[in-house]
């Protein structure tokens, strides 16, 4: 890949492990550990996000003269659209039918995770900007080196949105359910929030996860034994075998999240009888507790509410969290307290025809999602006067 301006050098790595974590980390910072070096490493060695799963790595770097390292992006190499929730696939048929190939495609993810956060990964600093900018026509580049016919930033951060619009990129909007804390004491000081009808049937909703003999408790760090593994990637499995066919983590993945990020890593775990029946997995940030996968042996009424939505908020609450980010999808989110979070992509596409027509989408899509949103701002369970 050519020289970007001021003896900035670009090239691509084709396993994250070619780069040390501490020269990754340094740019991606600490606050979401969705694009630490730890966490995308997991997804390589489990054998998750690889070429052979469809997600080939191709990391973007930037070097300055002297080979210090001044900002990476995370970037792979896709020849379909699963593990994104954005979803994209309409654009591909399309193309097709038009005679085009629009796979493969450059994709700018933390894979199988729908959380925004930083996506051009530069320190902080007045360098920032300008080396967005370099960043983002890096990828441009790129992708006409490998004949990707598109580039794809999905879940990106306030930064990244004002870089890519500069830059000419497609936005597209989105919607998620998050949970804010409002410096709430404890549970019952949030639910003291809420309408006396939304209070009245968490209250039910949780007192029947109870009344069915189901305890909760919290794990992470050294609790992450391999047997806690071995039994929640069998939860997290059956979740697909009922909707989605196969499921994007390996259960290598979880062995390595637990060694290398077990301190992050919140497991909510349910047993009735001393028998483990449902767990939900959250990764902590910074500032935020982020809702990542679930699964169950058995059906229990409101226990998925329970395991995932408000033992999170309790959570939250205990350890001073700004924030609970629950993920894509789930209207019923609202009436537990998560209200819509608009969420922001950015795409580049080559082919004239095709960008023009996608740009032309986004833009009307963008006007029926505001509605949809004030609909459902409109469900928020919280009392007038909050």
């Amino acid at each position: 890949m050519p020289d970007g301006d001021g003896g900035l050098t670009l090239r691509t790595l084709d396993t994250i492990a070619a780069l040390a974590p501490s020269e990754w980390d340094r740019c991606a910072g600490g606050a979401n550990p969705f694009v630490s070096h730890a966490f995308l490493h997991a997804l390589e060695a489990s054998g998750s996000a690889v070429a052979e799963t469809g997600w080939r790595p191709l990391h973007l770097l930037a070097a300055g003269a002297d080979g210090r390292v001044l900002g990476v992006v995370p970037t792979y190499l896709k020849s379909h659209s699963y593990g994104e929730y954005v979803f994209d696939w309409g654009w591909a048929e399309a193309f097709a039918r038009a005679g085009g190939a629009y796979y493969p495609k450059l994709q700018v993810a933390a894979p199988f995770s729908p959380v925004p956060g930083p996506r051009l990964l530069v320190p902080p600093g007045p360098q920032a900007p300008a080396l967005r900018q370099q960043l983002i026509a890096g990828l441009v580049n790129c992708a006409r080196e490998c004949a990707a016919s598109s580039v794809h930033a999905t879940f990106i951060d306030e930064d990244d949105r004002a870089a890519f619009s500069a830059a000419g990129w497609i936005l597209r909007q989105g919607v998620q359910f998050h949970w804010n804390n409002r410096g709430y004491r404890d549970f019952a000081d949030f639910l003291d929030t809420l309408t006396s009808r939304k209070r009245k049937a968490i209250k039910k909703e949780r007192q029947a996860v109870a009344d069915a003999g189901v305890t909760l408790r919290v794990l992470g760090g050294d609790d992450l034994t391999p047997a806690i593994w071995d039994r929640f990637h069998r939860f997290y499995a059956s979740t697909y075998d009922r909707k989605w066919g196969r499921p994007y983590l390996t259960r290598r993945f979880f062995d390595f999240l637990g060694d290398s990020m077990g301190e992050s890593v919140v497991l909510i775990w349910a047993e009735r009888a001393g028998d483990p029946i449902a767990a939900a997995l959250n990764i902590k940030g910074a500032d935020s507790l982020f809702g990542r996968n679930w699964g169950a042996s058995e059906d229990v009424p409101f226990l998925h509410f329970e395991a995932c939505y408000y033992q999170a908020i309790d959570y939250a609450i205990a350890h001073k969290l700004a924030r609970v980010e629950a993920g894509t999808q789930g209207p019923h989110k609202i009436a537990r307290g998560y209200l819509p979070a608009l969420t922001w992509s950015a795409h580049w596409i080559e082919h004239a025809g095709l960008r023009d027509a996608v740009a032309t989408y986004c833009r009307r899509e963008a006007s029926a999602l505001q509605l949809e949103i004030e609909e459902l701002t409109a469900e928020s369970p919280y009392r007038a006067t909050e």
